[in-house]
C-alpha cells in the first residue's frame, strides 16, 4: 500500500493493513545494516528534531542512529539545557524548532496526548516516542516486527504480556497492535495494576502467572513504572517477585519454543531473572537491533517512501 500518514501519533488509529507495511518497509532496511556502507540518501536534505522533554536511553539512540543512517541533519533537543527551565511551553519551543525549518519532530514527553497536541499546532511531521502512559507506538512496531521475525507471522499467535499494565505506554501500542495483527493478548500482574477494564479492548485478564504463561507463544515483560504512579500499588518489590517475577521454575511451565521480550530497561532479579534475560529463549537484544530498522523505515514512509528503490511498500 502506499503511506499516506504525515504523522506516527498511536498505534490506536493504524490499520493492520499500515502496520504491516512499516513491518514490511523494516525488513529491507535490517539488510541495510548488515551492508559494510550502512547509508541511504532517503532523507538526505532533512531536518530531524529529536525533543526529549523525558529522560530516554535506547529509544533516543536508536532514533538518532536511524536518523544518521537516513543522511538526515540531526538536532538533538535537551530539556535539561533549554528555555523549559525558564517556563517556556511546549507549543512555543515546538514552533520555534519549526522556524528553524524542522522537517521531522521526534518527541518524548511525560504528559499523555503531547505527540497528538503539537501535530495541531505545527506543520513538522511529529513521530511520538512516548507520551506519559499513553503510547510507544515505534516499540509496538518493533516489538510486532521481533515476533514476526522468530515466529513467522502474528496472526494466532498466544502473546501474554506481564507486568505494570495499568501505567505503561508499551502495554498499550503493543494491545492494540497485536490485536490488529490477530495475536491473542493476555494481561498478567497485580490486580492494581490490571484492571479489568482492559479486557474491554479485547484481551484476556488473570492474575495468575501460571494460568497466563502457560500457552503462551510470547512471554513480553514490562518494569513497574514507579515514576508514574502516584502511590505504590503493591506491598512491595519483594512480594512482586515473589508472586509475579519469571524465574527458572515458571519459566518450566512454559511451552518449549516459547519466547521472552522486554523493552528495557530491565529490573534483574525483579520481573526477570538475569539468566533468563540473557538466555536463549530471550530476545530482548534483537528488539534493540530491530528497533533501529523499525525506526529507519518509520521515517523513510513518513518522508513519502522516496529515494531508496530497495524497499517495496506495495
Amino acid at each position: 500500500m502506499i503511506w499516506t500518514r504525515k504523522h506516527l501519533l498511536d498505534i490506536e488509529s493504524l490499520s493492520a493493513e499500515e502496520i504491516n507495511t512499516v513491518l514490511d518497509t523494516a525488513r529491507a532496511f535490517k539488510s541495510v545494516g548488515e551492508r559494510s556502507i550502512k547509508k541511504v540518501p532517503a532523507l538526505r536534505g532533512k531536518t530531524v528534531v529529536n525533543l526529549f522533554i523525558e529522560p530516554s536511553t535506547r529509544t533516543r539512540i536508536s532514533f538518532e542512529l536511524a536518523e544518521q543512517r537516513l543522511t538526515a541533519d540531526i538536532v538533538n533537543f535537551s530539556a535539561d539545557a533549554s528555555s523549559f527551565k525558564k517556563g517556556e511551553t511546549l507549543k512555543d519551543t515546538a514552533r520555534n524548532l519549526e522556524a528553524l525549518n524542522a522537517d521531522f519532530i521526534v518527541i518524548r514527553h511525560s504528559a499523555s496526548g503531547a505527540a497528538h497536541f503539537l501535530s495541531r499546532v505545527v506543520k513538522s511531521s511529529i513521530i511520538n516516542a512516548g507520551d506519559g502512559a499513553h503510547e510507544h507506538p515505534t516499540q509496538a512496531l518493533l516489538d510486532a516486527f521481533t515476533i514476526r521475525e522468530r515466529k513467522g507471522r502474528v496472526a494466532g499467535l498466544n502473546v501474554t504480556i506481564l507486568g505494570d499494565i495499568l501505567y505503561s505506554r508499551v502495554a498499550r501500542s503493543n494491545i492494540w497492535a497485536l490485536l490488529k495483527l490477530g495475536a491473542k493478548v493476555t494481561l498478567c500482574g497485580p490486580s492494581t495494576l490490571v484492571p479489568e477494564t482492559f479486557a474491554l479492548m479485547g484481551c484476556r485478564v488473570t492474575h495468575d502467572v501460571a494460568d497466563a504463561i502457560r500457552e503462551a507463544d510470547i512471554i513480553h515483560l514490562l518494569r513497574i513504572q514507579h515514576e508514574r504512579q502516584r502511590k505504590s500499588m503493591f506491598p512491595g518489590i519483594g512480594e512482586y517477585r515473589q508472586l509475579f517475577g519469571l524465574n527458572q521454575a515458571r519459566l518450566a511451565m512454559v511451552r518449549p519454543d516459547a519466547l521472552i521480550m522486554h523493552p528495557g530497561p530491565i529490573n534483574r532479579g525483579v520481573e526477570i531473572e538475569s539468566d533468563i534475560a540473557d538466555g536463549s529463549r530471550s530476545l530482548i537484544l534483537e528488539q534493540v537491533t530491530n528497533g533501529l530498522a523499525v525506526r529507519m523505515a518509520v521515517l523513510y514512509l513518513l518522508n513519502g517512501g522516496k529515494d531508496f528503490p530497495e524497499v517495496s511498500v506495495g
